[in-house]
């Protein structure tokens, strides 16, 4: 058995969340939560791995996408209506 590590995105949409590992095209998921939306994205990713393998292909790189979360200070102006 191996391990494999993707960065998996998860967006909040109107109704639910959904995810998907830009690494691994055409595997997502949805759920009510994050974390049911995650844990239906390990099964997704589980599942889309064995078929891969049993293809006899190669599972997808990973680490071409990074994902960070920056912070900047923004001078706001605000201008009085004449």
């Amino acid at each position: 058995m191996s391990k494999y590590r993707y960065l998996v995105i998860v967006e909040k949409g109107e109704h639910n969340y959904g995810a998907y590992a830009p690494d691994v095209p055409g595997c997502v998921s949805a759920g009510d939560t994050i974390e049911e939306t995650l844990a239906h994205f390990r099964e997704a990713l589980q599942i889309h791995l064995e078929g891969t393998f049993e293809d006899g292909l190669s599972a997808p790189a990973a680490g071409s996408v990074a994902a960070e979360i920056i912070e900047v200070d923004v001078l706001t102006i605000v201008s009085k209506a004449s």
